[in-house]
């Protein structure tokens, strides 16, 4: 193993993009650490610890909204952009045309979510300052004060962006992803530190096993994450001329975590709703809108049963959702049929499509129950180990494995690449 990490750095051009890698983080970490003025720290802080929802952007900003840095809005306006333009893409047949025409029409897609991006990160700026605004972290601005808010933040998102496009040009993985990751990486010791002095010796035996479940955590999310169904698929031997063409065997793999992550973001999103907007109406004085104010917050704790029940419901759901959205079993089975292809045993055409959706329903089922847990875990975690300074967030251990095995993916494919290059010479 150790023969094999030292290899790595044998290599003069990985070793150059490794390098630029860490040292794009480390200007990014530093962005970070600049905060704007004009913020009350400890009710931000206070702020971010009681919404679920504003936790879970923190965790995509890479730590940066908690702070309120320059870089606040970090990669979740580029987030969004990205989910909406892939969910156009199914809707819009000229996007879809455009996503099916190679490196060019991926650039394009990726011009559009850049433009997509920049009012989505003025409208979130401007959201961002009222809520702070509304909850006492920050003053009332003039409005030449509030323009140069909204400016600094809508440019620490394109720095953000710039600097994971230097990543993924220059250096190594997907740059969004590594920044991602750094910033869910940072705040591991520091809630680790805050664990271990929050946490009395009577309750050492909780955090033993919350360290234990933790690392079986990692070990499910890496046999979930990379689990697949293999479909096999022939295609037909074809004789032209005086050549032979087909008849080659192949699989066509299903995964069964097809989506990622995207419902959990869906499910938190749409749950979280009622209880902001119960926030801003709370000064309504009707009185049944008010007994349901009052009420709303109540069942959406992110503690209670009903919530976490809820929770769970919704990210199955949208698993299904999403899953029916990005893979199309009929496609799928019409371009095998185009190229003389067949499932043995399955007639091409409808047959092979409804084979494929009825294995697809199966395998979504297992990791949509898998997310689901996943998205409720730190509650659970919370509530069998007696720990709270600590989250056993598996949305963000999802991200953290995905990333990091799609990282050494990329290194080991340049690093046998280098080898056959050794042969060649």
């Amino acid at each position: 193993m150790l023969e094999k990490f030292t290899s790595i750095f044998k290599i003069k051009d990985l070793r150059r993009k490794i390098l630029l890698t860490l040292g794009i983080i480390a200007v990014f970490r530093l962005a970070a650490s600049i905060p704007v003025p004009g913020v009350r720290i400890d009710a931000l802080k206070s702020l971010f610890r009681s919404s679920a929802l504003l936790g879970l952007l923190d965790m995509f900003s890479g730590g940066t909204l908690s702070r309120f840095s320059v870089v606040t809005l970090g990669l979740n306006p580029y987030i969004n952009a990205s989910i909406m333009l892939q969910l156009l893409t199914m809707i819009f047949p000229k996007l879809e045309e455009l996503s099916k025409e190679g490196d060019y029409g991926r650039e394009r897609i990726e011009q559009y979510t850049k433009f997509l991006t920049v009012p989505l990160a003025v409208f979130q700026a401007i959201g961002t300052y009222f809520l702070l605004r509304k909850q006492g972290v920050v003053g009332s601005l003039d409005p030449l004060a509030m323009v140069v808010l909204v400016l600094t933040l809508g440019a620490g998102t394109l720095l953000t962006i710039w600097l994971g496009g230097l990543i993924s040009e220059y250096g190594v993985g997907n740059g969004i992803s590594v920044l991602i990751l750094a910033g869910i990486l940072s705040r591991v010791p520091l809630s680790f530190a805050q664990a271990l002095s929050t946490t009395g010796t009577e309750n050492t035996f909780g955090l033993v096993i919350y360290l234990v479940a933790a690392f079986l955590l990692v070990g499910a999310v890496v046999m979930v994450n990379e689990g697949t169904r293999e479909i096999p698929v022939r295609y037909a031997r074809r004789v032209r001329g005086s050549g032979d063409y087909g008849g080659q065997s192949t699989h066509l793999p299903l995964r069964v975590n097809q989506v990622g992550m995207i419902p959990i973001i869906f499910a938190m999103s749409l749950i979280l709703i009622p209880s902001m907007a119960a926030s801003y109406l709370e000064g309504v004085k009707i009185p049944v809108l008010g007994a349901v104010l009052t009420m709303i917050p109540r069942l959406l704790r992110p503690d209670s049963s009903f919530y976490n029940a809820l929770y769970f419901f919704l990210v199955v759901a949208f698993t299904y959702f999403y899953t029916a959205v990005t893979f199309n079993p009929e496609k799928i089975a019409d371009d095998i049929k185009k190229y003389g292809g067949f499932i043995p045993g399955i007639r091409p055409g409808r047959a092979t499509s409804s084979y494929l959706s009825w294995v697809l329903t199966r395998i979504t089922l297992v990791g949509a129950i898998f997310l689901g847990l996943l998205a409720i875990l730190p509650s659970i975690g919370q509530r069998l180990t007696g720990v709270t300074a600590l989250a056993l967030g598996g949305t963000g251990v999802l991200i953290v494995v995905s990333v990091i095995l799609e990282t050494l993916k990329k290194i080991e494919a340049r690093v046998i690449m280098s080898d056959y290059e050794g042969f060649l010479k």
